[in-house]
Parts: structure tokens; C-alpha cells; sequence
């Protein structure tokens, strides 16, 4: 074995976004391209002598390659140590969780989230810090800058190792140590949830559907719901992590997961149904004929938390992403503890976890968490669902109705238009922007605009600030519309537009969701001009 040198060039568009880069796999497996940015990480952290680093991915397609060229370029960068999942699995939250407990410098987690795979789907590279979440922007900029003036990458020769079997391996003077992808994590939800509880709901009968989605959380769920909790075997479907997650869009939502909504529709339906994504980071949560938005799933657990032994000693504060609906923030009031709205990313929630600001985090877009680790975290959130129903012994719908008729409920839609031409999303922002400053005292539709602003954030914690995160019109009723672009896909732009309408009369909770918000869907499509902008007459998808 030796080390090498080689001489390269900077590749244009190698900068992070909130998620990492992401690319199609041909991008990734041009010549130079995957090292380059694996190089660019490195000259940003800096001295790694003694260093331990986790690895581990999703197992989309090129997840295996890409974890060999890392190892090889690990060892010839110093490293001490690096614990990489069995078979090169890691979800999402587990590299967090083995990060935090073996105190391990950071770790690199290999994935495009729900972006589909396969040999001409999409692949992507994230790097989490010390604290288990993932790099702050001051991080990602500067491996952005590197790789713009790259000129060489250092490499060793050594040949692959293999990775299928638990157990340990040289590489230069560098330990690998491959892992039980699920040891760790397992033995985190043991402490937080009530597994004996669990065990006995399950033994009377109750039954489960959860949908892996061919994707990284399959065998984290059989491990744990089949496994430890005794669920019936089949309780997990489409369980095994699949190259190209077996042709599924492994994004957990009632469009993408529709063999779980038909099931669940079903009259002999399971009592209970969930599903994640493809890094097991997100997670859709629905009852028979009946599926819970992600904003009221949020709200629901902060106001339900002492179910859960590692969540007994109270809530100190709730955060969640500006475009997620407020259902949250009338927990916390209720609670009286504080309600953090930040933008969009799972970094924005990591210094108010770290300052032990807030306890749970929620984002619209099927993610939930909380200060266990620096990630959001699918399973985790099924899991404190399913705590909540063997404490309560009652079905989802009444869960949400009775949440419903206490605090009120938030209408909640999302509606996007992918793989929008990026210059025509560019000026559809950009002629909203414009627009602002003459929407307050207007009325749209019956509602009258309260206030419009492009929301900015400064971090309380390390004020740190971010602008343009997204158009917000807010009305005086409270409804509002948030547009903004999204950054998670690789072709084109994807926009985004969130609508909201707070409902308290429980004779009014169960009109059908675009129906009731039907007279702001049309001020949305009116204000932005969205058609004329995109040439599209209806979203793509619509949750």
C-alpha cells in the first residue's frame, strides 16, 4: 500500500446545499469528481491525524464505490479510525447517533434523501459534524471554496475492504471497524420509548403496516418493530434496501407511498400505518382511511410527550421550520414554553438542540425530531406514535380529533411544481419580491393581508443570519401563503407553495383539506401569477 498524489482541476457546481451535494450518479462517477469534493471536504477540517470518522449511506446505487474511494482517501489523510455500516448501510439518523456516541470527529453520510436511485437516479454526499447534524453553511462555503482551487487529492492504493461482514480491518495505518448498522440506534430508542408498553399492544392484537420504501430504514424497522417489539413478521413491507429502491420514490408522502394509503383504505386495514424515506430521516404517519400531516404530527407528539419516559421531564421549547404550520406554536403557548420558527434545513435547528433552547424540531416536509440526536428521524417518530396508542389505547383519527378540538385546526397543504425552469422560478420570486411592500391591508380572496415580507433569520443561539427564506403573506385571520425554492432536487427548480388556514369550530375540522383551502389556493395562483410564470396549471404533486 502506498499514498498518492493526483493532479486534478476544480469541477464547476460543487456546492452544498441545506442537504449536501447532490448530483445524478453520472455526474458523481466522472473521473476526479467524487475525490475532488472528498478532497475539498478534507482541506476544510483540516488536521484528521488521530481522527475517528463514520461512514455510511442509504444504499442507493454507487453507494458502494463511493464508500471504497473514501475509505481510501481517509486512510491517506490520517485518520485513526473509521466505523462504516455493515454492507456500507447507515441511515441518516444512525450516523448521527454513532457520531454522538463514540465521540467521533464527523461523519459522511451518503445519500439523496427521498431523490429516486438507480444507475440514472441521484446520489449525494453530506458531512456531519462532531455535535451528529449537519455542516453549518460557514463549513459548506468553504468546501465549496476548496474545490473551486483544488489542484491535487491524496489517495492510497490499498485495495478494497470488505464491508458485508461486522469486524475490524487495516487500511495504511488507519482502523476500519464495520458496525451493526443498527446496534446503536436501537439501543438509543430503548431509552426514550416504553418498549414494554409497545411489546404489550402489539401482543393484543394490534396490527402495523410500515413501509421501508425499498429504501435504508427497512432494516432498522424489522430489527425494532419485528424484532424487539414482537410485531407480527410481515408487519414491515418492502423492507430491503434496494439499489434503485425497487423502482418506488422513496419520499413518504400519500402520492409516493400509495401502496401503504390503499392499504390503509382498506376495509380490513391494519389499525396502524407509517412509512420513511430513503435515508430514514423523514416519515408519513397514517391511521385507517385517515393520514396525519407532518405539522399536526409535530404538534401532537410536543403536546402527548410525557407518553415516552425519555420525554417526562418536560418540553423546553419546540422548534420548527418557517413554512410548517403553526399548529406547533399553540402547544408551546399552551405550555408555556418558547416555539422557534427558522428556515428551512435541519442546521438551523442544531444550536438551539445544542443550547438546550429546544426538545422537539419539526419540518413540513415529513420530518421530526428531537435533541436525541442532530438529525430528524423517521423511526423515531413511528415509535413515539406508537407509544402514544399503547398509552392512550385509542386509534389515530380520535388522537387527532380530540388535539383538533383543543387547540384548533391548521389546514395545511403543500403544493409543488418540479422541475420548474430554474430562470422562470428566478423571476416568479423575484416579481413577488416586488410585490411586497403593497399586499399589507389588501384583501385576497375575503382574507386581508396582515403583512408580506421575504423571511429572514438571526440565529439566537450563535447570531448567525440568513436572508430570503421564502415569501411569506400572512393574513389577518392568520392564514397565510409561503412560497419558496427548494434546493433537494437536481434538475431544474422546484417550487414550493405552502397554504395555511387555522379553523377552531370542531363542526368545521373534517371538510376535505383542498376544499377548505380552496379561496386561498386561487389568491395564490392570482398573486404570483404561477401559470404564466411556469407554464403549469397544476402542481406536480400535491400533500
Amino acid at each position: 500500500m502506498a499514498i498518492q498524489t493526483i493532479t486534478t482541476h476544480p469541477i464547476p457546481g460543487q456546492r452544498p446545499g441545506t442537504s449536501g451535494l447532490r448530483k445524478k450518479v453520472g455526474t458523481f462517477q466522472q473521473p476526479h469528481y467524487l475525490e475532488n469534493f472528498i478532497q475539498s471536504v478534507f482541506y476544510t477540517l483540516g488536521d484528521c491525524e488521530g481522527k475517528t470518522l463514520v461512514l455510511g449511506g442509504d444504499g442507493r446505487y454507487h453507494n458502494r464505490a463511493a464508500i471504497q474511494t473514501i475509505l481510501r482517501m481517509a486512510a491517506a489523510h490520517g485518520y485513526a479510525r473509521v466505523l462504516v455500516g455493515r454492507g456500507g448501510i447507515l441511515s441518516t439518523p444512525a450516523v448521527s447517533c454513532v457520531i454522538r456516541k463514540h465521540q467521533a470527529s464527523g461523519g459522511i453520510v451518503l445519500s439523496a434523501s427521498h431523490n429516486p436511485g438507480g444507475p440514472d437516479g441521484d446520489f449525494g454526499i453530506k458531512y456531519n459534524i462532531a455535535a451528529g447534524g449537519p455542516a453549518p453553511e460557514s463549513v459548506t462555503e468553504a468546501i465549496f471554496h476548496h474545490s473551486e482551487t483544488i489542484t491535487q487529492y491524496r489517495i492510497s492504493d490499498a485495495a478494497d475492504i470488505d464491508i458485508d461482514r461486522v469486524g475490524s480491518g487495516q487500511m495504511e495505518q488507519m482502523r476500519i471497524e464495520v458496525i451493526d448498522p443498527v446496534a446503536d440506534y436501537a439501543e438509543l430508542m430503548q431509552r426514550l420509548f416504553d418498549f414494554g408498553a409497545i411489546r404489550k399492544l402489539f401482543a393484543g392484537g394490534f396490527t402495523m403496516r410500515f413501509d421501508g420504501m425499498s429504501a435504508v430504514s427497512g432494516p432498522y424497522a424489522k430489527a425494532i418493530i419485528e424484532g424487539m417489539l414482537g410485531a407480527p413478521a410481515g408487519t414491515v413491507i418492502n423492507g430491503e434496501p434496494l439499489e434503485d429502491f425497487g423502482g418506488h420514490h422513496p419520499d413518504p408522502n400519500p402520492v409516493n407511498a400509495a401502496q401503504l394509503i390503499a392499504l390503509m383504505a382498506e376495509d380490513d386495514a391494519p389499525d396502524f400505518g407509517a412509512a420513511s424515506d430513503g435515508d430514514g430521516d423523514r416519515n408519513m404517519i397514517v391511521g385507517r382511511r385517515f393520514d396525519v400531516t407532518p405539522s399536526d404530527s409535530l404538534a401532537i407528539l410536543a403536546a402527548n410527550s410525557g407518553v415516552a419516559p425519555g420525554y417526562r421531564a418536560g418540553l423546553k421549547g419546540i422548534a420548527r421550520s418557517m413554512p410548517t404550520s403553526r399548529a406547533a406554536d399553540r402547544v408551546a403557548e399552551a405550555l408555556g414554553i418558547p416555539c422557534y420558527e427558522t428556515p428551512t434545513g435541519w442546521k438551523y435547528f442544531g444550536t438551539l438542540l445544542d443550547a438546550g433552547l429546544a426538545t422537539l424540531c419539526g419540518e413540513e416536509s415529513y420530518g421530526t425530531g428531537s435533541d436525541h440526536i442532530r438529525e430528524k428521524d423517521g423511526l423515531w417518530a413511528v415509535l413515539f406514535w406508537l407509544n402514544l396508542l399503547a398509552a392512550t389505547g385509542k386509534p389515530v383519527e380520535e388522537i387527532v380529533a380530540a388535539h383538533w378540538a383543543r387547540f384548533g385546526r391548521n389546514y395545511y397543504s403543500r403544493h409543488d411544481y418540479e422541475a420548474v425552469d430554474a430562470e422562470a422560478a428566478r423571476l416568479l420570486m423575484a416579481d413577488l419580491r416586488i410585490k411586497l411592500p403593497v399586499l399589507a391591508g389588501t384583501v385576497l380572496n375575503t382574507h386581508e393581508v396582515d403583512f408580506a415580507d421575504d423571511f429572514a433569520y438571526t440565529d439566537p443561539v450563535d447570531g448567525s443570519s440568513a436572508q430570503q427564506q421564502g415569501v411569506r403573506i400572512v393574513m389577518k385571520d392568520g392564514s397565510r401563503i409561503v412560497y419558496r425554492l427548494s434546493g433537494t432536487g437536481t434538475e431544474g427548480a422546484t417550487l414550493r407553495v405552502y397554504l395555511e388556514l387555522h379553523e377552531a369550530d370542531p363542526a368545521q375540522h373534517h371538510r376535505p383539506t383542498q376544499q377548505a383551502l380552496a379561496s386561498l389556493i386561487a389568491a395564490a395562483e392570482s398573486v404570483a401569477s404561477i401559470a404564466m410564470h411556469t407554464g403549469r396549471a397544476t402542481p406536480t404533486v400535491i400533500t
